[in-house]
C-alpha cells in the first residue's frame, strides 16, 4: 500500500499563451509521518521522435509533509523554444507531471498538450519559423494518464515483494521434459507393444493360412508347384494366361503396326484435368 496518495491535480490558465508558465494544484493524502521530503517535478516532451529535446521546466521539494489530506500549488516555466526543433513546435506534445520519494518515482501523471496559432490566417498558412507570441497552449486537462508504482518507503514492511519470488522448492521437481509429454510416450509404447502383439498375432494367422492353403490345395503337387496345368506352360516357363496361340499373338502384333501407319513419332502426353491420355500434336511432315 502506498504511504502517499494523489488524490487531484487542478490545471489552473488553462488555455494560455505557450510562453505563460504552467500551474498545477495539486492534492494528496499522506498515511504516515515522513523523514525525508516528496521531489515534484515537470517535464516537457520536445519531441516525438527522440528524447533529446526533453526539458526539465522545474522541481519542487515538499516536505516536511504532516500526516492527512494536504494541498499546495506547483508553478513551473515555459519551455525554451530554443531547445525544441521549429517543426516540433506547433501540434500536439506531452507534459509529465511527476513524483519521488528518495528517489523513487511512484506517481506519475502526462497530459497532452495542444499548441497552435490563435489568429486563423496564420493557422491556415503556418510560417517556416514559429511566431511564438501568437502561439496559444490547450492543456487537455480532463484526459490525464496516471501510473503509479510500488516503491519502498522509509520501512522495509512498506517494500513492494520481489518479483519473481524465490521458490526454493523449484529446484526439486522434476525437470520440465522428464514430466513433459509423459503420459502421450506412455501411450505411444502401449500403442507399440499393442502392434507387436498384433503383428505376432497376425504372422502365426498368416503361418496357419498358409498351412490350410496347402493342405486344400491338394491338387498342386499334380498340376505343378503353382497350381496350373503343364500343358499351360510354355517352354521357357511363362504362363500363357489367355489361351492364345503364337501365331494370334502376331498376327495381333501386324493389325496394330497396320493401324499406325502414317504416324511417326507419336508420343502420349498426361491431360492433368481429365486424367487421361491423348496424343501429342503431329509435327507437320
Amino acid at each position: 500500500m502506498s504511504v502517499v496518495s494523489l488524490l487531484g491535480v487542478n490545471v489552473h490558465k488553462n488555455p494560455a499563451k505557450f510562453t505563460d508558465n504552467y500551474e498545477f494544484e495539486i492534492t494528496f493524502e499522506c498515511l504516515e509521518t515522513l523523514q525525508k521530503d516528496l521531489e515534484w517535478k515537470l517535464t516537457y516532451v520536445g519531441s516525438a521522435t527522440s528524447n533529446e529535446y526533453d526539458q526539465e521546466l522545474d522541481t519542487l521539494l515538499v516536505g516536511p509533509i504532516p500526516v492527512g489530506v494536504n494541498k499546495f500549488l506547483f508553478e513551473a516555466n515555459a519551455p525554451d523554444t530554443k531547445r525544441i526543433p521549429d517543426a516540433e513546435i506547433l501540434g500536439v506534445t506531452v507534459i509529465l507531471l511527476t513524483c519521488a520519494y528518495d528517489g523513487r518515482e511512484f506517481v506519475r501523471v502526462g497530459y497532452y498538450v495542444n499548441n497552435e496559432y490563435e489568429d486563423e490566417q496564420l493557422a491556415a498558412d503556418p510560417p517556416a519559423k514559429p511566431v511564438i507570441e501568437k502561439i496559444r497552449r490547450n492543456v487537455l486537462a480532463e484526459k490525464p494518464r496516471v501510473t503509479r508504482f510500488a516503491i519502498k518507503w522509509d520501512s522495509e514492511a512498506s517494500a513492494p515483494a520481489e518479483f519473481p519470488p524465490e521458490q526454493p522448492e523449484a529446484d526439486l521437481a522434476a525437470a520440465d521434459e522428464e514430466e513433459y509429454g509423459a503420459d502421450e510416450l506412455a501411450e505411444d509404447d502401449e500403442e507399440a507393444a499393442d502392434g507387436e502383439a498384433n503383428g505376432a498375432q497376425g504372422a502365426a494367422a498368416a503361418g496357419e493360412d498358409a498351412a490350410m492353403d496347402g493342405v486344400e490345395g491338394h491338387g498342386a503337387d499334380a498340376e505343378g508347384d503353382n497350381g496350373v496345368d503343364e500343358d499351360e506352360m510354355s517352354e521357357d516357363g511363362s504362363v500363357d494366361l489367355e489361351g492364345e496361340s503364337e501365331d494370334e499373338l502376331i498376327e495381333e502384333d501386324e493389325e496394330g503396326e497396320g493401324e499406325g501407319e502414317g504416324v511417326e513419332g507419336d508420343e502420349m502426353e498426361v491431360d492433368v484435368d481429365t486424367n487421361t491420355a491423348k496424343p501429342a500434336e503431329v509435327a507437320a511432315h
